[in-house]
């Protein structure tokens, strides 16, 4: 569900993963990128591709720093 929001409408799929300043920036360039679609120009697809690319990152990290801390605290909890 994640990837998909992020897919259709990056900022608010950076916002739900909890970095509103990402989530600002990117909406900037998103827009920026669809304001620019509708004129042919090569610019604005690329900047709409580029904040699409970026909250696809932002939500695999996020998943990412998920597993890795269930791993550490299962570790330390067979530990001791």
């Amino acid at each position: 569900m994640s990837y998909l929001l992020a897919i259709l409408v990056p900022p608010l799929a950076i916002l739900l993963q909890g970095r509103p300043f990402q989530a600002v920036f990117n909406a900037i360039l998103w827009v920026g990128g669809l304001l620019f679609i509708l004129l042919p120009f090569v610019v604005g697809q690329g900047a709409w591709l580029i904040a699409v690319i970026w909250a696809i990152v932002v939500v695999y990290n996020r998943r990412s720093e998920a597993r890795d801390r269930r791993l550490i605290e299962e570790a330390l909890r067979r530990r001791g």
